[in-house]
């Protein structure tokens, strides 16, 4: 497993700011879980790979995925 930040340079929906904005896990399978820190309606999510949130979530390079923990 190894842990991330998700890092946002810049607020593209106006809803969640800039700065740290999730932090999350990649498990040994390639699964990934989320957590949401900041916003009126912080959540957890999974999703299947790092490939899939960085989809969903990076806007074009204006996130960035930030590993903390490489791992075991």
């Amino acid at each position: 497993m190894r842990t991330f930040v998700l890092q946002r340079d810049s607020d593209v929906t106006g809803i969640s700011g800039t700065g740290i904005v999730a932090e999350g896990i990649e498990f040994t399978d390639g699964r990934v879980a989320m957590r949401w820190i900041v916003g009126e309606h912080q959540s957890t999510v999974v999703w299947d790979s790092i490939d899939a949130v960085h989809a969903i979530h990076g806007h074009d390079y204006a996130t960035q995925i930030v590993w903390v923990d490489t791992g075991i």
